[in-house]
């Protein structure tokens, strides 16, 4: 079957986890084609090698002025649909239904007309935004009212794109549209099923709704402003939820995230992200006992200060522990500023002795090669954070066998199930004593990290990943209102596509080798 993959600020063009998960999809998938629909930030640069059966990627600048088009044939209802739709966003977006009729109306004038972001970016689009915050009662000033104008108009974006037309080679000719990530990617997919029926897979492994909101304050706009584009973001999440033919979260913490914005229970399937565990076999104890390891990307949010302080505490208990932070590969292209306060701190806290009791590194030096010898170079693995999505760095620790001590944040407790310690965050002193604990006890350490292995072998492996998905892709295509059905017994014999209004998928004449072949084949 043939399905389009919508990826926002990722694969195919960066690199980080995200990417390796799409890259391993499709891999992993490869009697289907993928087509891939990218929204990047800087344009198609720096391409990820493709596999075979990615046919074709195209791609879409959300950032920077708009692609070059001509005058929009319908200017004036272009501007009278985005009136609609400014005046729902400033109101709160009270209206989901008002929402979904004003985005679709517009997309209906969008369709293939480049010269729509142009109109958006016009005075006359930024006099119906005034108006319309005028008439709420939320009137901006006029820098307000330009950067709300112009990030309204990079959102919008994708309804201009090259892809929606009913003879072409873009989305029309999909059997299903996978969105890997919420947000910006999942507007394709919407007017995909809007103009042609094609069902609708999200996918969410972070919850795109919290990190707009959170990106959106970090970036320091006024309350104006974010008021606006949470309406909008939020109505956007609430439509592609309503609309989707499943949703699946990474895990129950985001899952509740979803429900929250309006997915029904029924269709939503949480879906672990696979790992590569090969590269992460279990390690010798090379940290005699007395060594504590944190491994990640430095930032605030890991909260390394308190994870020092605790480990004041331990060191003060057992004169002879180590901890060592080894930073990731990802940390190369960050900000030094975070990684430079720790090692201050660790110098006050441990004046004379910070080298003896504290370490620094990272992953991909000859010290430490890879993240195996990262985890197997301490005895006890230390999650610190504040803030957590999916723990990665949790479920690394967990194949290389190791037993870990973790903060009660994000889907930490769902992926650790009773085989680490879970300690309130921000609490230096519960950290110290988790830590404590293990540290002292060598039974306990090898039993834990015996069982959180089996547990990462059981639920957080690639091959888990893949078959989800397989069976997902299959199931959408023959009957993308069956997942939240009941269960059906599969009846041996020929497939036939001749039932009255039955829509044969392009990929039928390939069905009964697919099905074949879905016990022997790993892919």
């Amino acid at each position: 079957m043939r399905i389009a993959m919508l990826a926002e600020g990722g694969y195919p063009y960066a690199r980080g986890e995200g990417s390796a998960w799409c890259d391993r999809l499709v891999r992993g998938l490869a009697r289907h084609e993928f087509e891939v629909y990218a929204l990047t930030r800087t344009g198609a640069h720096g391409t990820l090698t493709q596999p075979p059966n990615v046919t074709r990627v195209r791609s879409l600048r959300l950032y920077g002025p708009p692609p070059v088009g001509g005058a929009s044939r319908r200017r004036g209802l272009v501007l009278a649909q985005y009136r609609e739709l400014a005046g729902v966003l400033a109101g709160g977006g009270e209206s989901r239904d008002r929402f979904a009729t004003a985005l679709y109306g517009l997309a209906e004038l969008a369709r293939g007309d480049r010269g729509v972001p142009g109109v958006l970016r016009s005075e006359q689009a930024l006099g119906a935004l005034e108006d319309a915050c005028r008439g709420s009662g939320g009137a901006m000033g006029v820098s307000d009212l330009l950067i709300a104008a112009d990030l309204l108009e990079r959102a919008l974006r994708p309804m201009s794109a090259r892809w929606y037309h009913p003879h072409g080679e873009g989305l029309a000719r999909a059997d299903l549209c996978h969105a890997v990530s919420g947000g910006a990617a999942v507007l394709p997919g919407l007017l995909a099923k809007r103009f042609f029926g094609t069902p609708l897979l999200v996918t969410e492994y972070g919850v795109r709704l919290r990190e707009t909101l959170l990106a959106q304050r970090a970036a320091g706009l006024s309350a104006p402003v974010r008021a606006l584009l949470t309406a909008f973001h939020r109505l956007l999440a609430e439509e592609a939820y309503r609309q989707a033919a499943l949703i699946t979260p990474g895990n129950a913490h985001a899952r509740r995230w979803q429900e929250r914005g309006g997915a029904d229970r029924a269709r939503i399937r949480v879906v672990y992200p696979g790992m590569d565990h090969a590269r992460l076999a279990p390690a010798a104890g090379s940290g005699g006992g007395r060594t504590l390891v944190w491994v990640g990307r430095m930032g605030p949010a890991k909260d390394l200060a308190g994870l020092l302080q605790a480990f004041a505490a331990v060191r003060a208990a057992e004169p002879g522990t180590r901890l060592r932070i080894v930073g990731t590969a990802e940390e190369a292209g960050g900000t030094e500023e975070y990684p430079a306060y720790c090692r201050a701190l660790a110098a006050r806290l441990f004046p004379g002795g910070a080298g003896d009791a504290v370490s620094f590194g990272t992953v991909g030096s000859p010290e430490t090669p890879g993240l195996a010898e990262a985890y197997g170079s301490g005895d006890v693995v230390v999650l610190s954070s504040m803030v957590e999505g999916f723990p990665v760095t949790l479920v690394e620790a967990m194949f290389c066998g190791r037993a870990t001590v973790s903060t009660d944040v994000g889907a930490v407790r769902e992926v650790i199930g009773g085989t680490g310690l879970v300690v309130p965050p921000r609490d230096p002193a519960a950290l110290a004593a988790a830590c404590l604990a293990l540290l002292r006890d060598p039974e306990r350490r090898a039993r834990l990290g015996a069982a959180g292995r089996e547990r990462a072998l059981e639920l957080f492996t690639v091959e888990q990943n893949l078959a989800a998905f397989r069976d997902i892709y299959l199931d959408l295509v023959a009957d993308p209102a069956g997942l939240a059905g009941p269960a059906e017994i599969p009846i041996p014999g020929r497939w036939h596509a001749d039932h009255p209004g039955h829509r044969r998928p392009a990929w039928a004449h390939e069905s009964a080798c697919v099905g074949a072949a879905r016990q022997e084949d790993p892919a």
